[in-house]
């Protein structure tokens, strides 16, 4: 049976106690109600899993005795979402929380030409994508950009196999057929769609036009599938 699992950033090797955060500490005495003795797991969010047992159950700054700390390496396959804002920011917040867990690796929202959206809280995104994280028992938070245009995006962007999937009639290569690399951007359009100068620029700079089905998807919808079938295990 898994132990409960904690974000905690501060927390890195060496270290034989470590004092959890407040909201880590409340949630693992005053919700969970753990009592001293009791094992959990820890991450910084940057590979390292901490495997420790509670010495001082307080619930505003519980103590843990580390007993054994583990690094892990990177994910080997680089998957880079570069995904439209919203104007519907629960369903943005979905799509951050299902991305983390099949194990993006980065994500950078982007301001496109038909793109339609409110602030972005890039606060509230954030935790979305480290309680995803937690809930997945990953240990390497993804990278959250704060909202970037789309020509700046496909301007800088390294990726050595880069994606685009829009819904123009135009020469396509179907999801199903592509082999994906190990360092791979894949960009997603607003609900109304990537704009011709948009596709042509993602186009001029070797992205490839790729196909996700006969049927029209939703922006969010459409990320998970191609992310479903683009990440490497």
């Amino acid at each position: 049976m898994s132990v409960p699992y904690f974000y905690e950033p501060l927390v890195v090797a060496g270290m034989t106690q470590f004092t959890m955060s407040e909201a880590s500490s409340k949630h693992c005495i005053q919700v969970l109600r753990m009592e001293v003795g009791d094992q959990i797991d820890l991450t910084n969010g940057q590979g390292g899993l901490f495997h420790a047992s509670i010495q001082v159950a307080h619930k505003k700054n519980a103590i843990v005795t580390i007993t054994e700390a583990l690094q892990n390496d990177q994910p080997k396959q680089k998957l880079h979402l570069g995904i439209s804002l919203l104007k519907n920011a629960v369903r943005l917040e979905w799509l951050f929380e299902k991305a983390t867990e099949m194990g993006v690796t980065h994500i950078t929202p982007l301001i496109c030409d038909r793109t339609i959206h409110e602030r972005f809280k890039t606060d509230r995104m954030q935790q979305i994508i480290q309680s995803a994280m937690i809930q997945s028992q990953q240990t390497w938070l993804p990278i959250l950009a704060e909202p970037t245009p789309y020509l700046h995006f496909i301007e800088h962007n390294t990726a050595s196999q880069k994606l685009i999937a829009h819904c123009e009639p135009a020469d396509k290569v179907s999801i199903k057929s592509i082999t994906p690399g190990d360092n791979l951007a894949l960009l997603i359009g607003p609900e109304g769609d990537f704009s011709p100068s948009e596709i042509a620029a993602a186009i001029a700079k070797q992205y490839t036009p790729i196909d996700l089905g006969p049927t029209r998807l939703r922006t969010e919808t459409a990320g998970i599938f191609a992310l479903s079938v683009l990440k490497n295990f």
